[in-house]
C-alpha cells in the first residue's frame, strides 16, 4: 500500500509506503519506534507512581533545529512495526501495570495508530503527546479512541517557528488544533490519586531569551479556555544540542532569571491548574536511551 500523504500541516504530499519512508517526516506509513517502556520523565499527573508507558516514534513533521530526540526525529531508525503488532505492544504495556499508554511524537503514524487503538479495550487513557503541529481533520479521526492530548504550545510568534522549525504557519496551526483537543475531550479530569484520566495539557517550553514567546504561550491557555478547564506545563528543560553553531543565541541554557520572571508570571497570569520546572531540570538526564528497550 502506497499513499500521496497530506496528512499533517506540510501538506507535501510524499509518496509513503508501509515500509517506505517518504516526506519531510521521513517515515513509512507502518509505525516505526524505537523504545516502549514505563517512562518517569513526564508531569505528576502523567507519570504518577507506576510509570506511563510511553511509546516512542522515530522520525517528525516538525524538525525543531532545538530537539533534544534529534538522533531519532531527523529519519527512520528502530523497528517497525504492523497494526496488530502495536496493538499487542499497548497491550503489554498496560498489563506492566502503567497509568497510561503515552504516544510520544506520533503524529505522522496516525492513520495506523487509529486503527491500532479501533476496538481495543485498554481500560487506561491513551495519551497524544505531540509537538502540537497537527491537522484537524487527522485529529478528527482520533476522535474517541484518545483520552488525552498533550499538546506543545512551541511558539507564539510566527518568526521564531519560521526560524526554528520552517513552519511560519506553527503558532495558528497549533491553536486550531488545540482548540479541537478541548472540543473532543473538554475540561480536565483526575483519579482519586491525582492522575489524568481525560482532558488537555498544554506544555510549552520556554528558549533562551523569548519572554514573549513564552508569556503569549501562558496568555492564549488562560484566555482561550474556561477556568479550570486545561492544564498547563511550563518547561524549563531546555538542554543545548550540538549541531546549533547557525543559531549562537541558542547555544546556551535557560537564564535563572527568565525562569524565575516566567514562573511568577504564570503563577499571576496562567492557568490555575499546572506546572513549572526548576532550572535544574536543563539537563540531559531527562532524554531516555532510545536503544530498542521493550521492542
Amino acid at each position: 500500500m502506497e499513499i500521496i500523504c497530506n496528512d499533517c500541516p506540510r501538506r507535501c504530499g510524499a509518496k509513503r509506503g508501509e515500509k517506505i519512508p517518504g516526506g519531510l517526516c521521513a517515515s513509512p506509513l507502518l509505525p516505526t519506534l524505537v523504545r516502549a517502556a514505563p517512562h518517569f520523565g513526564e508531569e505528576p499527573c502523567i507519570s504518577g507512581t507506576r510509570g506511563s508507558g510511553a511509546l516512542f516514534f522515530s522520525g517528525c513533521n516538525l524538525r525543531c533545529v532545538f530537539c533534544q530526540n534529534r538522533e531519532i526525529s531527523r529519519k527512520s531508525v528502530g523497528k517497525t512495526l504492523t497494526v496488530t503488532e502495536l496493538r499487542d505492544l499497548m497491550l503489554r504495556l498496560r498489563d506492566q501495570g502503567v497509568h497510561n499508554i503515552n504516544l510520544v511524537t506520533p503524529s505522522h503514524f496516525s492513520r495506523a495508530i487509529a486503527k491500532a487503538l479501533e476496538g481495543l479495550e485498554l481500560g487506561i487513557p491513551v495519551v497524544w503527546n505531540s509537538s502540537g503541529y497537527e491537522s484537524v481533520e487527522t485529529l478528527k479521526r482520533l476522535e474517541g479512541l484518545v483520552q488525552i492530548y498533550m499538546p506543545d504550545y512551541k511558539y507564539s510568534k510566527s518568526a521564531l517557528a519560521k526560524r526554528y522549525s520552517l513552519a511560519e504557519d506553527y503558532p495558528r496551526v497549533a491553536r486550531e488544533a488545540i482548540r479541537e483537543m478541548f472540543r473532543q475531550r473538554g475540561a480536565f479530569v483526575m483519579d482519586g490519586e491525582g492522575i489524568l484520566q481525560s482532558g488537555v495539557l498544554i506544555r510549552h517550553l520556554i528558549l533562551p531569551g523569548e519572554d514573549l514567546n513564552s508569556m503569549d504561550a501562558i496568555d492564549f491557555a488562560a484566555e482561550e479556555f474556561p477556568e479550570g478547564s486545561v492544564l498547563f506545563s511550563l518547561m524549563s528543560q531546555y538542554t543545548p544540542m550540538p549541531g546549533l553553531e547557525k543559531f549562537p543565541e541558542l547555544q546556551k541554557p535557560v537564564e535563572p532569571e527568565l525562569n524565575e520572571r516566567l514562573c511568577a508570571y504564570m503563577a499571576r497570569y496562567g492557568p490555575a491548574d499546572g506546572y513549572w520546572q526548576e532550572g535544574s531540570a536543563a539537563t540531559g538526564e531527562m532524554i531516555p536511551a532510545f536503544d530498542g528497550t521493550g521492542l
